[in-house]
């Protein structure tokens, strides 16, 4: 069998294998091997040294490539964190179906919290949100009333 053909098809195995496994590990050695397979078909084989060397180049060079890539890829934003916007922004104060506090954020009610010593402003009342504590949020008049 002709050597630029083993490099493609052990490079769609590993391709293969990539969509059967968690992670972007296999795929850069399966697109190394499926180039390098490419290049011998287009150049005529090398010998094997200089194959595997055609092969380590590429897979060095794809990973490279990721890692650049990486870097300009914003990280998603988490649910339920300050930083995913809720921390700073002003809610509506309401009163739940079973008597407990929540706060109305845009299309959705959350439950709140006040912190030590603040006193309670009116239902309907504005109020700021200070913190994320799993799902609940913390939020404290928006005027900032102590008690």
């Amino acid at each position: 069998m002709e050597p630029g053909l083993i490099w493609i098809l052990i490079g769609l195995v590993a391709l293969g294998a990539e969509l059967l496994l968690p992670g972007v590990y296999i795929l850069w050695a399966g697109l190394a091997a499926v180039g390098t397979g490419l290049l011998i078909l287009a150049m005529g084989d090398l010998g094997f040294g200089l194959d595997v060397a055609a092969f380590l180049a590429l897979l060095a060079l794809g990973i490279a490539t990721s890692l650049l890539l990486r870097r300009f890829r914003r990280p998603a934003a988490e649910v339920n964190v300050p930083e995913s916007g809720l921390a700073g922004r002003i809610a509506t104060l309401v009163r739940g179906s079973d008597g407990t506090l929540r706060v109305r954020l845009g299309d959705s009610e959350w439950p709140a919290r006040l912190p030590p010593g603040i006193l309670a402003p009116p239902i309907g009342a504005s109020v700021r949100v200070v913190a994320v504590e799993g799902v609940v949020l913390v939020v404290r008049p928006d005027g900032g009333r102590v008690g």
